[in-house]
């Protein structure tokens, strides 16, 4: 498990700077499989066997997500779920985007058996 997925999201401040280039990569390292965006967003998909472990995935997600105070974007089809992060406050990325994402990859490992694609 990442030790970004011990901290706790820390809320942003209206005009924080987001993260931008060494910063970014430094972070993407430990948060395997994740897409840095246009320097804007993460994105990741995870692929399922059927609707109901997809459906049961992103309910657990919204879980997580209200406990850390951090809100994904999150798309559910038949057998998958895209998770877009990042911070409304600033329209990019802070550290708690990858704490986030860290923390939803260890309910992944935790829980199911998705494909990353």
């Amino acid at each position: 498990m990442s030790e970004l997925a011990v901290k706790k999201c820390v809320p942003c401040q209206a005009g924080a700077p987001p993260l931008r280039g060494e910063a970014l990569q430094a972070l993407q390292k430990q948060v395997e499989g994740w897409d840095v965006v246009e320097e804007h967003h993460l994105f990741k998909a995870f692929k399922f066997s059927d609707f109901r472990n997809a459906l049961d995935f992103v309910n657990r997600v919204g879980e997580v997500a209200e406990q850390a105070g951090h809100h994904p974007v999150i798309t559910l089809t038949w057998g998958k779920a895209e998770i877009k992060i990042y911070t409304h406050k600033i329209d990019g990325l802070t550290e708690s985007d990858f704490i986030l994402a860290a923390k939803i990859d260890a309910l992944n490992k935790c829980n199911y058996s998705a494909k990353i694609f």
